[in-house]
């Protein structure tokens, strides 16, 4: 189900606030070499091809990299959502890229990203030409997890931080035995701004056929020229109400002074948050130092989940 055509084998991209990836960031980073020839490492940047750029949005781009045959031998396994890091050869700073569908059999990667005024290297990826290389290093584990672990996975992202889910969801499905539901609020500032229908279509159509694993939501701040295959977007910010909802838990004050009236055991649930920092803090909590989790604040902690509970991307 989570498949696009041939040339599009993997969409891999960056949500600015997916700050977590930086734990692996090490400092003589810059200073790492480039390898040709070799299997890809974290420890050595590898040489890429653009072989496609196609716009997707709003400062927003698809680019498709395609990697050297030889640089696929002995890629080690890597847990549900994993990322590289893409160097600006002029500046000689990298930021970190989440593949969706991760790396086929041809060494192909596509990207979602998203040009912002101040990044860096988003801007100079943007600007990059069909045929020019691209210095890449990793696999870099972001986040690892126990097979159904949780009852319930709250994905929340904002953005281009919807591609760690996206990974985390292809990969749960391709293995086709986990017992975890996944849910999916994703919000936009407005609806040219959702992710392409590269991303969005699997999505909906894997919702469609199976309810009982997996529920999408949509938000955009304001319907603007709203197109007619996203008419169901819900108008405004995920917020306490919305996350209540979704997870079937009362919402007005009367039922909350009643909780013994919920059916069944309590389920475990786990929380991922990937999106900007301000939609972050709103919902979790800041980042700590050095972006750390930091304590849980927001409107899961005002709902009294723990940070064994939720977790920063």
């Amino acid at each position: 189900m989570f498949s696009t055509r041939a040339a599009r084998a993997s969409i891999v991209s960056f949500g600015g606030a997916c700050a977590a990836a930086y734990l692996f960031y090490p400092d003589n980073s810059r200073s790492a070499s480039t390898v040709v020839n070799s299997p890809l490492s974290p420890s050595h940047f590898t040489r890429a091809i653009l072989t496609s750029s196609e716009p997707s949005g709003p400062n927003t781009k698809l680019l498709l990299l395609t990697v050297p045959n030889v640089s696929m031998q002995k890629i080690p396994l890597m847990g549900p959502i994993w990322s590289v890091f893409i160097k600006d050869d002029d500046i000689q700073v990298e930021r970190p890229y989440t593949p969706l569908e991760g790396i086929d059999e041809h060494g192909r990667m596509l990207f979602w990203i998203k040009s912002y005024p101040k990044g860096e290297v988003g801007r100079w990826l943007h600007s990059k030409k069909v045929g020019d290389f691209v210095e890449f290093r990793g696999p870099l584990s972001t986040w690892t997890w126990k097979e159904d672990e949780w009852d319930e996975v709250v994905m929340i992202s904002g953005g281009t931080g919807i591609t760690p889910f996206y990974q985390l969801l292809r990969s749960s499905v391709a293995k086709g035995q986990s017992n975890t539901h996944f849910t999916l609020l994703h919000s936009s500032p407005v609806p040219a701004e959702l992710p392409p229908p590269e991303i969005l279509g699997p999505l909906r159509a894997y919702a469609a056929d199976n309810p009982e694993k997996f529920a999408l939501h949509l938000f955009v701040d304001r319907r603007d020229g709203v197109p007619a295959e996203v008419s169901l977007l819900q108008i405004g910010r995920i917020g306490k109400p919305e996350i209540q909802r979704c997870l079937g838990l009362p919402t007005s004050w009367w039922r909350n002074l009643f909780p013994g009236a919920s059916n069944g055991p309590p389920k475990k649930i786990l929380f991922l948050i990937c999106g900007p920092e301000p939609m972050i803090n709103a919902i979790a909590g800041p980042y700590g130092r050095n972006f750390s989790q930091g304590d849980v604040g927001g409107v899961l902690g005002e709902l009294g989940y723990t940070s064994k509970e939720v977790r920063k991307l």
